[in-house]
């Protein structure tokens, strides 16, 4: 299985080096949510109980994950990771001036094992580029040479002969996107 990445031709006005370009902007394709019924029944399949049984440990693993982790604690999540509590506040100069309201949003903050972080790096990439226009113009594999497949059946990948351009980047998906902020490397789950 391949994980699924677009990149979307976009005016760029954020940077002013390229302040009214136009930029392939990568995003990953997100599927569906999975219903907490299809997980539990695929846990039990896997594990050979019963899917009664399976959403008892569930719920009761949730609930102490909840409990924990609203009370400060870092709970590990077995393969996966850790979940913690975050937060983000105003920064004061004098003692006198702290208090909660100058905290802005609190936050899930998950951190996932090494093990994680390498098999979603050993996963293939899959790009789909489209134009400004919402065509596609190019898709690219990680496993990919840098040849261009041409969904038009040209030899050398573009309609008028030349050469196409692939929008920057390498073709892993490019850049590193795994939330950054202050949350070591994880993914923010809150507002």
């Amino acid at each position: 299985m391949a994980l699924k990445v677009k990149a979307v031709e976009r005016l760029v006005k954020f940077n002013k080096e390229d302040a009214g370009t136009y930029r392939y902007v990568m995003s990953p394709e997100l599927y569906i949510a999975l219903s907490q019924a299809k997980v539990i029944r695929e846990a039990a399949l896997r594990s050979g109980v019963s899917q009664g049984v399976m959403k008892a440990c569930w719920d009761a693993a949730g609930e102490v994950i909840k409990a924990w982790a609203t009370e400060g604690h870092s709970v590990a999540l077995p393969g996966l990771g850790t979940m913690r509590f975050g937060l983000r506040a105003k920064s004061v100069e004098k003692v006198e001036d702290v208090k909660a309201g100058l905290i802005s949003s609190r936050r899930i903050i998950f951190t996932p094992t090494q093990d994680l972080k390498d098999e979603l790096a050993d996963t293939s990439i899959q790009i789909t580029c489209y134009d400004r226009n919402g065509d596609i113009v190019k898709r690219v594999t990680s496993a990919d040479a840098g040849t261009i497949e041409d969904p038009e059946g040209n030899e050398n990948g573009s309609e008028n002969g030349g050469t196409e351009q692939n929008g920057g980047g390498d073709n892993n998906g490019g850049g590193d996107n795994n939330g950054g902020g202050d949350n070591g490397g994880g993914f923010d789950t809150g507002s």
